[in-house]
């Protein structure tokens, strides 16, 4: 068995970036969806609808949910699965996070949940300047 994972998130972002890390990896190793909420989805039915799929993906060993923003619409629903599954929440996912999460598809969850967001915090950073910018510029 293995983890499953759900991303709950606005509109296609979550799709998206399963479609982008799958693509990089050539594979998904894990049972993985992704549930997209738009601004005209009754929020009852999306969260039924993430319960049916938290159910389809959980198969013994956890549930690794990753959202988009805290304290949001899909956030908190991410949230109420916690009440019939052994789930770890994370928000602000980005593409750095997911492809971490699938490269170590084989840990157990709280070692996963690490591993998401370590991935996630890591990939965060600001580029250097380029080499060639004008020296009579100056920087602020």
């Amino acid at each position: 068995m293995s983890v499953g994972l759900l991303l709950v998130t606005h509109n296609a972002v979550g799709a998206e970036l399963l479609a982008a890390a799958t693509a990089v990896l050539g594979r998904c190793p894990l049972q993985a969806e992704a549930l997209g909420i738009g601004p005209d989805d009754e929020r009852d039915r999306m969260t039924d609808l993430a319960a049916v799929m938290a159910a389809r993906l959980d198969r013994g060993d956890g549930l690794l949910v990753l959202t988009d923003l805290y304290g949001s619409t899909p956030a908190n629903i991410a949230g109420s699965l916690s009440q019939k599954h052994r789930t770890r929440i994370l928000t602000g996912v980005n593409l750095a996070m997911l492809v971490r999460v699938l490269n170590y598809a084989r840990l157990g969850l709280d070692e996963l949940a690490d591993k998401a967001l370590s991935g996630g915090r890591d990939a965060v950073m600001l580029s250097p300047e380029p080499e060639t910018r004008d020296p009579a510029r100056p920087r602020n």
